[in-house]
C-alpha cells in the first residue's frame, strides 16, 4: 500500500508532464500533504496568495492526476494554517480570538491626517453597528492599519454585545470556502455562517474581483446582511471603482455606504506609532530615535513596529540602544522586506500567467497568446527595472529596439482603453511583487 506522501509524489510527477520544472517550485514548494480520507485528498498550504492560485488553476491538474492513479473521480481540499490548526487540535482556541486580545483597539490606533477618515468612521460603526456607513469601505496600500480598524471594530463590538456572531475573514478564505461549499454539496452549512452573522468583516475583498461565481455568492450573502441591517466591513489595496473586473452589482453596493482611504503617515504619525509600539512593549526611546526611525521608515506602519520590535529585542538581550543598534533594527527590517525585482522574474510570471514555456516567449512564435504575453512581458520589463530597450529585446531572441517600443506602446495603448486588460497587467504586477 502506497502512503500518502508516495502518492502526492506521483501525482507532482504528473504534473510535470504540463508544467514545467519552475512552475512546480514556484507555486507547490510550500504545499504538503495532510491526509487522503476516501475520494479526497487533504493538502496544506499556508501562503494564502500560493493557495488562492493553486486552486484557481491547478487543482483540475490535481484531481485528473489523482483520477490517473485511482481510476475513479476524486477531489482535493486545501487547508490554510488555521484550517490545519484546527484539524489537528479542535480543541485550539482560534486566532479571532486576537479581537479580544486588546492588542488590536482603537485606543491602540495611532490617528494622524491619513487615516482619521477612516478611524472615525469605523468607531462610528463599532459604536451603532448597521446603522451608520453600511457598508463600510477602507481601502489604501499594505500595511497601513486597515486590518488593525476591523479588529478593533470586531473588538468594540464585542465589548457591548459579547453575544455578537462576528465574522472575519479574507477575500481568498471566501473563495476558498465557497469552492469547498460546492464540491462538498454543503452550500447549506456555507450559507448559515455567512449569513447569519451580525457583524462580517473581509479583508482583501479584492480577490472576488473575476471569479464569476464567487461574487455571484456574495452578491446573495450582502444583500441578506444588509437587509437585515447587519454591519459589513470591507477593506480592499484599491476603491471600487479602480477594480475593471469586479462585477458592477457589486461595485454599486459596496459605494452605498462610506468608502475611507488610509494613506502613508505623515512624518509626526509615525513617530507616534513608534513611540506607541515602544511603550506597549515597555521600552522607552528618546525622541531623536523615535524620530530617526520614522525618517527611515516611511511607507508602512508595519516596517516601524517591526523595526520596534527588533530594538526590544536587541534591549532583552542586554545590548546597549545607541545609534548603531537602531541603525542595525532599521537595516535588517529593510533586508527582511527587500525584493529586487528582475526580468527573469518578469519573464516567469508572465509565463505562469499566460500558461506559456519561456522558450515559446523568448522565441519567434507570433501566435496570438504567445505575442501578447511577450509584449506585457517587455512592458513589465521597461516599467519595472532599469533595463533599456536594446536590452530587453535580446531577452526575446534578439529583437530590435523598434520592435521592442512597438511592443510596450501597444500595451500601453490598450491599457487605457480597455479596463479588463488593465486589470489582467495590474493582477501579474500583483503577481510578481507577492512572489518575494
Amino acid at each position: 500500500m502506497q502512503s500518502v506522501s508516495d502518492i502526492w509524489a506521483m501525482i507532482l510527477d504528473r504534473l510535470r508532464e504540463d508544467l514545467s520544472e519552475t512552475t512546480i517550485k514556484t507555486w507547490f514548494d510550500e504545499t504538503t500533504v495532510v491526509a487522503l480520507e476516501g475520494n479526497e485528498l487533504i493538502l496544506h498550504c499556508p501562503n494564502a496568495f500560493k493557495r488562492t492560485n493553486i486552486q484557481d488553476r491547478f487543482l483540475p491538474n490535481i484531481e485528473a492526476g489523482l483520477k490517473d492513479i485511482f481510476s475513479s473521480d476524486m477531489t482535493v481540499r486545501l487547508l490554510d494554517d488555521e484550517a490545519l490548526r484546527q484539524r489537528e487540535d479542535p480543541t485550539e482556541q482560534k486566532p479571532s480570538s486576537i479581537m479580544d486580545s486588546g492588542e488590536f483597539t482603537f485606543e491602540t490606533f495611532v490617528v494622524g491626517p491619513s487615516n482619521q477618515l477612516a478611524c472615525s468612521a469605523a468607531r462610528a460603526v463599532a459604536d451603532a453597528p448597521g446603522q451608520h456607513y453600511n457598508p463600510l469601505f477602507i481601502y489604501g496600500s499594505s500595511g497601513l492599519g486597515k486590518t488593525h480598524l476591523l479588529y478593533a471594530i470586531a473588538h468594540g463590538i464585542r465589548q457591548r454585545n459579547p453575544a455578537a456572531r462576528i465574522l472575519y475573514i479574507k477575500g481568498d478564505e471566501f473563495i476558498n470556502d465557497f469552492v469547498e461549499s460546492v464540491r462538498s454539496g454543503k452550500a447549506g452549512d456555507f450559507r448559515t455562517k455567512y449569513r447569519e452573522a451580525d457583524l462580517m468583516l473581509v479583508d482583501d475583498i479584492q480577490f472576488v474581483a473575476g471569479k464569476v461565481e464567487t461574487q455571484n455568492e456574495f452578491f446573495h450573502t450582502f444583500n441578506t446582511l444588509y437587509e437585515s441591517k447587519k454591519q459589513i466591513v470591507l477593506t480592499s489595496d484599491r476603491p471600487p471603482q479602480e477594480m475593471a473586473l469586479l462585477d458592477d452589482r457589486l461595485r454599486t453596493r459596496f459605494e452605498w455606504g462610506l468608502m475611507a482611504d488610509v494613506q502613508q503617515p505623515v512624518l509626526e504619525t509615525r513617530v507616534a506609532i513608534v513611540k506607541n509600539k515602544a511603550g506597549n512593549l515597555g521600552l522607552i526611546l528618546s525622541n531623536e530615535v523615535a524620530n530617526y526611525i520614522a525618517n527611515k521608515i516611511t511607507s508602512n506602519v508595519r516596517q516601524l513596529e517591526g523595526t520596534v520590535h527588533k530594538i526590544k529585542a536587541f534591549h532583552d538581550l542586554g545590548i546597549e540602544i545607541d545609534q548603531a543598534t537602531v541603525e542595525r533594527a532599521i537595516q535588517d527590517m529593510i533586508r527582511s522586506n527587500e525584493f529586487i525585482i528582475t526580468p527573469d522574474n518578469i519573464i516567469k510570471e508572465v509565463c505562469r500567467y499566460f500558461r506559456v514555456e519561456e522558450d515559446q516567449i523568448r522565441g519567434p512564435s507570433r501566435s496570438r497568446n504567445i505575442l501578447n504575453a511577450r509584449q506585457i512581458a517587455m512592458y513589465l520589463i521597461r516599467s519595472m527595472t532599469s533595463l533599456s530597450l536594446d536590452d530587453t529585446g535580446k531577452l526575446f531572441g534578439g529583437r530590435d529596439h523598434s520592435t521592442t517600443l512597438n511592443g510596450v506602446t501597444k500595451v500601453e495603448s490598450r491599457m487605457k482603453n480597455d479596463n479588463a486588460y488593465a486589470e489582467t497587467v495590474k493582477a501579474i504586477i500583483t503577481n510578481i511583487n507577492a512572489t518575494k
